[in-house]
């Protein structure tokens, strides 16, 4: 089965974006006054400015625009997102009615949107209700690649409920999937089935506890390295979903490595030997940096949390440098829900800290996101061929990377040519 590519509406007629510095996405060099031409939504050449002796057809019906000063990049992929996780006060959320949380995902859609985030994959929280509704154009928001909800044994990282059965405030959002408890393999197979059928677009598994989690730990086990298997398999008799794996400890992660999976989530705790297998199998890491570098308020947290999460956090650092440093492929995640919405691109001065280049981390978050969610043709880079998904900055991303986490420093979005984000009424004739 060929990767979903969750549509939006495109913006008919040619454009040509002139004069911006480019940044293909592809870890190519960077090339000044570019032209970048889209016609109905979809990029036609990407390169230095031509004459317009050498530009196909005429100017008739021809919208340019002088982007000179600024940066053009793709649109980014963010791979690990639970954008049900609004920002209001979970007691506040278990008043509501079902509508208005409805209306604050939505918010937190066109948010993500606004940060520069074109494409998003999000690993449990969103049922394919709002993949639907980009898609249809109802709401502004990423393309939705969805895990609709991930899978752990009872009393591990998927499951909500308190020793005494009853769900804390966080677990009852209105519209929230059912938990994905599985312990046997027959759970499995009818889970997995259930989540196909609904319209799961990757399959998410937690094979470690997690933070946060009611009863569990991150280091406790969770799914089985056969049960990894077994959904790989359940998954090719029905044309094939990637499958992806939380997994907090090194055991976690080589569980979920050879039993298949795709990518990795977290993977805190890497072996030198997990890592040389992922480079082996070409098992993609998705850090979420973000989230583990995440401050706590030290007056409101415990002092020894505090000294667990310092442990952590150096420990993870370590884990993720040297898998960079062997080889392993980045993809973009912040978990965000955890990690604030919006600031989705913070993630890219995070990947500089543990030793990409300013362009390896800006491909990781483009094409190698896009590559693992199997929509690199279409998605990813500004490349003939690929989607008009662009993002438009004055931040030299090779001098400031680090700017692009506050979401103002985008100055203008666009989504298959269409103009969803302009701070500065740069794209005012393209509308």
């Amino acid at each position: 089965m060929a990767a979903r590519l969750p549509t939006t509406p495109r913006r008919d007629g040619v454009l040509r974006l002139l004069g911006a510095t480019l940044v293909d996405g592809t870890g190519a060099r960077p090339v000044p006054d570019s032209e970048v031409e889209l016609r109905d939504g979809e990029i036609t050449y990407a390169g230095p400015r031509r004459s317009a002796g050498t530009r196909a057809g005429t100017a008739d019906g021809v919208t340019s625009v002088d982007l000179a000063g600024h940066h053009l990049l793709p649109g980014f992929v963010d791979a690990h997102v639970h954008l049900s996780m609004v920002p209001t006060p979970p007691e506040e959320q278990r008043a509501r009615f079902p509508e208005e949380h409805v209306l604050e995902t939505a918010e937190v859609l066109r948010t993500t949107l606004h940060a520069g985030v074109t494409t998003a994959r999000d690993l449990d929280g969103l049922t394919p209700g709002y993949r639907d509704a980009v898609t249809r154009g109802t709401v502004d928001g990423p393309r939705l690649h969805l895990a609709i909800a991930m899978l752990s044994p009872t009393g591990g990282h998927a499951d909500p409920s308190l020793p005494n059965g009853s769900l804390p405030a966080w677990a009852v959002r209105p519209g929230m999937p059912a938990p994905g408890l599985v312990d046997t393999d027959e759970d499995v197979v009818r889970t997995v089935r259930t989540l196909v059928r609904t319209g799961a677009d990757v399959i998410k598994v937690s094979t470690s506890g997690g933070s946060g989690s009611p009863t569990d730990e991150p280091e406790d086990v969770g799914i089985s390295e056969e049960q990894v298997r077994l959904i790989v398999r359940l998954l090719d008799e029905r044309g094939g979903r990637p499958v992806t794996a939380h997994a907090m400890t090194d055991r976690a992660a080589r569980a979920a490595v050879l039993g298949g999976a795709s990518s990795i989530e977290h993977g805190y705790d890497l072996s030198d030997a997990t890592i040389a297998l992922m480079v082996e199998r070409g098992t993609v890491l998705v850090p979420t940096l973000s989230t583990l570098l995440r401050q706590l308020d030290p007056a409101t947290t415990p002092p020894e949390r505090l000294v667990q999460r310092a442990v952590r956090q150096e420990r993870g650092l370590d884990s993720v440098r040297r898998a960079v440093a062997a080889g392993v492929p980045l993809a973009l995640g912040t978990d965000a829900g955890v990690h604030p919405h919006g600031r989705n691109l913070a993630e890219l001065g995070r990947f500089v800290q543990v030793g990409l280049s300013p362009l390896a981390a800006i491909r990781a978050g483009t094409q190698q996101g896009a590559r693992l969610l199997g929509l690199e043709a279409l998605l990813g880079s500004v490349t003939p061929g690929a989607l008009g998904d662009l993002v438009v900055t004055r931040v030299d991303p090779l001098s400031d990377l680090g700017a692009l986490a506050d979401a103002a420093s985008v100055r203008a979005v666009l989504q298959s040519g269409r103009v969803v984000k302009d701070l500065d009424g740069l794209l005012a004739t393209a509308s």
